[in-house]
This record gives structure tokens, C-alpha cells and sequence, in this order.
């Protein structure tokens, strides 16, 4: 007896469907008859009505076929040409369906068929247009995006298409999201860049390029000022305005907060917890002593040079703060070589200031020594305008907030700045109906573990959702999050994000695997086909498999992403780049006004552009990211 197994590796087949050749061979004769018969009734019919002829044709098709056979009915001449055109329209109708199924096929990727056994329809219904639309209703949010062509609305915070269906999928104005997605996955041209563009309020941008910066500035520019905060010069901006840091301190709280920005942003061995926790006691107070004296931030710096200056002490007790004073007079009279410690500790925390570049974007001059730095504009020197949280997020701008890794990185002021528009947020909210922005903010957190090491991230994601604040945090690994926040602190961060992306670009296992357990299994049928002594039989086996596993996880095709989002099956969908959108046009002339490297980069858009139109998959890297 002889065994013979079919549709053993075809892992992502429809449960209870039959691979058999008997099957096609079946549909195929039936389709020739069909054909075959309506072909001669149409020619035969048709042909007779064009000569004229008076005889009588059956009503029955098949009688048709066997009287023109047996000769019974005359084949008229006109028939032939009826008939040859009939052939002619099928072929062209053919060679149609041919075409359109490779483009359809070019546009899938190895993993599509995936998405058969994955959420779809009533599955992800809380993520569509309609959903969304409703949604923002209900909160009463004004969804208007100011860069779209004839003002049209974005109900939500866009995603990108499901493979199953077709349906476009936006996040609500109450959901928090986050992305994790290797280098060169289109993270920035389509999960970054489309949301920034459908904002309906003030948008607050991170990042380590200027690409973003470029692509969206005069896009948003309709929507409120635009603000580029450059201290390390990624964009080439010159500091045409300035922040004072100490405007964010208002109490010890405040001072606290602020230099555990400063901590956990800076470079630099790290000393012993000991030291750790002094260092940003000792800054703290001293951020607390500039504000209540109205000294320019740099000062703070200059007072960590000076272990035995008692200045800031003082300042602190004369305007009522004694158990912060107590605490920098605690420290002074530590031993020589802890206070030493402690010292050297907050100094690093501080380093950014150092540098004359950096500090002329958070003083009134342009060299950062100036005194009165914290009144308004045009204070001691330089009369340039002030950059006030609480009025960027009421006036519904954009801020761009930039700084690099390594050495005089500005990465502790962005975080600051960061932090101090969110609370702004938080604060307006708090006056607000309902306790929610009227018009939502959307905080796009590209590069954050690079960028925005914000600690309290966690914590605020559990929130924000319903204060109106929408914040997208960018991971390039599961890893880089637990380098920043810890393993809990990560864990935390991701059930927390109403939307989950992985865009590929990972290699670590152990979040692949959770991540192919969260997407789920199918029952997988197979069969196999006996036959011996004339007999043949089938049997069926279920067995069931990973709808992805780790393997197809880390080799997701470039242009695909699966989402995890509450409430909603996970689905695998098609990243939508902003050059197949509705600001394409004015993407590319703010990159053409601004960019640099202008014409590159554009010949790099309309590359991707063209071959995004002939259904290429990878169509969605050849933007810049």
C-alpha cells in the first residue's frame, strides 16, 4: 500500500479547503461549457437578427448547441464575426484579469496570507474610519487638519490599511501608541510624519534628524508657529528664540522633576546609587535657588564648581525654602571626598550647559551669561521672543525639539522642554470641560530612548489618554525600552499603549516570541490520499500552528506592520507613506524649501512614489526616513 500526502506545507491555507487538481479540472470544463454554449446561442441569435433570417431558434441553449451540430440549424455568416468579436472581448477580458492579478500579487508580500487568520471586519472594528469619526464626536473634538487639501478631516491618528479588507485604521484621540520597528522600516514616513500632518492641534515632535523637521514645518506652519528648538544645530537652525528651563520651577516639586530630566538624559559613567540620588538632591536645589533669584540657568553649573559657596543656600532661605537649604548645607559639611562625589555627580548631570552653542538657546544672549534671564523677552540683551509652554499648547503650533547622542548632546533640555509643554497639556486640560483638551495634542516621540529618556513615561501613559493628549513613542528594539525604563518599567510602557506596532526590523527573540503568542494560532487541516488494491481513501488531520512565527516576525517585509491595539484582534496591515497621501504635494515643498540636500531627496520621494504606484512593497522605504 502506497501513501501520498498533499498540502502538507502549505502552512497558511483556509481550514477545510481542498487542494485537489480533480477540483480545478472540474471548474475549468464547467467554465469551457458554459462558454462554449453561450458563445454559439449569442452568435447564433445575434447573426440571424443581422441577415434578417424569420427561423425559429430554441429557447433551450443546449437544444441551440445540438441543432446547430446536427445541422439542424444553419450557421449564419454574420455568426462568425459575432462569434470572433465575442472571442476577442474574452481575451481581452483574459489577459485584464491576468495583469491585474500579478500587480495584486507584486503588491503582496510573503506574509500576507497571515492576515487571513488574523483580526478583520467586526475584529478591528473600534479602529476604523467610522469608529474614529465617532469617537471624536463624542469628545466633541474639532477634527480638522490644517495642511489637508480643502480642509478635509482626519477623524483620528492615522495607522494604515489592513491587508484583510482593505480598511483604513485610525486611533482615537484617546489612544496612546507605541511603535517598535528597526532602522529603515518607514517608521518616520509613515507612522511619524502622516500623524504630525492630521494633527488637529499643537503637535510636539522629537527627533535625532531633520527630515522630519523638513517634510512637515511649512505643512503645519497653517496650523500656528512653528517653533525648531536646535541647540546642536541637526537642522541648521539658528536660535532665533529662546526657553528658560527655570520657567518650568516654580517649587522644590518643580526643581525636582526638572533634574531627574537632567539625570536621566545625561551621559556619562554612571557613579553609585549614593551618589545618584545626592547629585540630583544637590541639582535640584540649585535649579530651585536660580529660579527664585531669577539667574540664567547657566548659573546653576557655575555654582557646582564651587563646593564651598554658600550662595545658593542663602537664596534658598531667604525666600522661605530652609529645609532645601538645610539640605545643600547638609551636603556641604558631608566628608571631603563624598561631597566631592556628590559634586562631580551633579556637575555631569549638568554638562550640557557648558556649551556656549546650547546655552544660547536657553538664555537671553547669545553667550548664555546674562542676568534677568528669566523675565520676558528682550530682557538683558538679545530681544528675542520667549517660548512659553502653556501659550504653544493654547495656540495650537508645532514644536520640533532636536538633539544627537554622545558628547554635548542637548538631549536633558530637549527632555526638559519635552516634559514642560506635556504638563502644560496636563494644566489646560485640568481648566478644560471634562478635564480633556477641547483640541487634542499630539506628541510624536521619534528616537525616544535616544531623544526623550523620560522616566515617568510609564506612568503617564495610564492617563494621558483621557486628558486629550495623544503621545507616540518610537523604539528601534524592545531593548533600547529596558535600557531606559527597566524590564517592569517597559512592560509597563507597552500594556499601557492602546495601539501596538511592530514594523520588523527586530531580532530579539524573546519579544518576537511573546509577540507570535499575542497574534495567535489557526487550526491548520491537512490531508493525505491513500491507494491500494484499487481502493483510495482520504483522511484529515488538524493540527494547530503560529498565524507568525518568530522567524516570519523578524523577516517582516518592509511596507507591513502588525497592530495590537485594546479591544481588537491583532492585524497585519500596509504602512501608508505620506507620498501616497493627501499633503503630498505640500510635503514636497516643504522639503524643497528646506532641505538641504533638496533635490536627492526628492528624486528619492518620486522613486518611491512611482514604484508605490506599480505596487512595489518596498515602495514605502525610497521616501527619506
Amino acid at each position: 500500500m502506497s501513501g501520498r500526502s498533499t498540502g502538507r506545507n502549505d502552512r497558511r491555507r483556509e481550514p477545510g479547503a481542498s487542494s485537489g487538481a480533480e477540483v480545478i479540472a472540474m471548474a475549468l470544463f464547467v467554465a469551457a461549457v458554459v462558454l462554449a454554449v453561450g458563445g454559439v446561442n449569442v452568435g447564433i441569435r445575434v447573426g440571424y437578427a443581422l441577415e434578417g433570417t424569420a427561423t425559429r431558434v430554441p429557447a433551450n441553449p443546449f437544444e441551440v448547441v445540438f441543432a446547430v451540430v446536427a445541422g439542424d440549424l444553419a450557421w449564419p455568416t454574420a455568426g462568425t464575426w459575432v462569434l470572433g468579436g465575442l472571442l476577442a472581448l474574452g481575451l481581452a477580458i483574459v489577459m485584464a484579469l491576468v495583469v491585474s492579478s500579478r500587480r495584486r500579487r507584486r503588491r503582496r508580500s510573503r506574509v500576507d496570507a497571515a492576515s487571513t487568520y488574523m483580526g478583520r471586519g467586526r475584529d478591528i472594528e473600534s479602529l476604523t474610519r467610522k469608529s474614529a469619526a465617532a469617537s471624536a464626536a463624542r469628545l466633541n473634538v474639532t477634527t480638522h487638519a490644517p495642511g489637508a487639501p480643502g480642509g478635509a478631516p482626519s477623524p483620528g491618528v492615522p495607522i494604515g490599511t489592513a491587508i484583510a479588507g482593505g480598511q483604513e485604521l485610525f486611533g482615537s484621540y484617546e489612544d496612546q501608541h507605541l511603535d517598535v520597528a528597526g532602522p529603515r522600516t518607514g517608521k518616520t514616513s509613515s507612522r511619524a510624519i502622516p500623524p504630525i500632518l492630521a494633527a488637529p492641534g499643537a503637535v510636539l515632535a522629537t527627533s535625532n534628524k531633520r527630515d522630519l523637521v523638513d517634510a512637515t514645518r511649512d505643512v503645519r506652519s497653517a496650523a500656528g508657529p512653528v517653533w525648531v528648538f536646535d541647540p546642536q544645530g541637526v537642522a541648521l537652525e539658528e536660535p532665533t528664540w529662546w526657553w528658560n528651563p527655570l520657567s518650568y520651577v516654580t517649587d522644590e516639586v518643580r526643581a525636582e522633576k526638572l533634574a531627574e530630566h537632567f539625570a536621566a538624559a545625561s551621559t556619562g559613567e554612571r557613579s553609585d546609587g549614593h551618589f545618584e540620588t545626592q547629585g540630583e538632591s544637590l541639582l535640584s536645589c540649585c535649579l530651585l535657588a536660580a529660579a527664585l533669584d531669577e539667574r540664567p540657568i547657566t548659573q546653576v553649573y557655575t555654582w557646582l564648581t564651587r563646593p564651598g559657596n554658600e550662595e545658593p543656600a542663602e537664596i534658598l532661605r531667604a525666600h522661605d525654602f530652609a529645609l532645601s537649604a538645610d539640605q545643600m548645607a547638609g551636603i556641604a559639611t558631608t566628608a571631603d571626598k563624598e561631597r566631592a562625589g556628590i559634586y562631580s555627580t551633579a556637575r555631569r548631570m549638568a554638562a550640557c550647559l557648558t556649551y556656549r552653542h546650547i546655552a544660547s538657546w536657553v538664555t537671553n544672549t547669545n553667550t548664555g551669561t546674562d542676568t534677568g534671564a528669566a523675565a520676558g523677552a528682550g530682557a538683558g540683551g538679545s530681544g528675542r521672543s520667549h517660548f512659553d509652554p502653556a501659550e504653544f499648547v493654547a495656540g495650537g503650533g508645532t514644536l520640533y525639539s532636536l538633539s544627537k547622542e554622545g558628547k554635548g548632546s542637548a538631549g536633558p533640555l530637549v527632555m526638559a522642554l519635552t516634559a514642560a509643554v506635556v504638563e502644560a497639556a496636563e494644566d489646560l486640560a485640568t481648566r478644560s470641560a471634562g478635564g480633556r483638551l477641547a483640541v487634542p495634542m499630539v506628541g510624536v516621540l521619534d528616537e525616544a530612548a535616544n531623544v526623550c529618556r523620560w522616566r515617568q513615561l510609564p506612568d503617564l501613559y495610564s492617563h494621558y489618554g483621557s486628558r486629550g493628549i495623544v503621545l507616540m513613542t518610537f523604539l528601534q528594539s524592545w531593548s533600547q525600552g529596558v535600557e531606559v525604563w527597566g524590564r517592569d518599567g517597559m512592560t509597563k510602557l507597552w500594556s499601557a499603549a492602546n495601539v501596538k506596532v511592530y514594523g520588523g526590523g527586530v531580532a530579539e527573540t524573546e519579544f518576537l516570541e511573546n509577540l507570535s503568542r499575542l497574534i495567535g494560532d489557526y487550526d491548520r487541516v491537512t490531508s493525505s490520499t491513500s491507494r491500494g488494491k484499487g481502493t483510495r481513501s482520504v483522511s484529515r488531520q488538524l493540527q494547530r500552528e503560529r498565524i507568525m512565527d518568530v522567524a516570519d516576525l523578524a523577516a517582516l517585509p518592509r511596507g507591513r506592520a502588525v497592530v495590537l491595539a485594546s479591544g481588537n484582534r491583532p492585524t497585519l496591515i500596509r504602512l501608508n507613506p505620506w507620498m501616497a497621501g493627501p499633503h503630498a504635494a505640500a510635503v514636497r515643498a516643504s522639503i524643497a524649501a528646506h532641505d538641504p540636500q533638496a533635490a536627492v531627496t526628492l528624486h528619492k520621494v518620486d522613486t518611491g512614489v512611482d514604484e508605490l504606484v506599480a505596487g512595489d512593497t518596498v515602495s514605502t522605504e525610497k521616501a527619506p526616513t
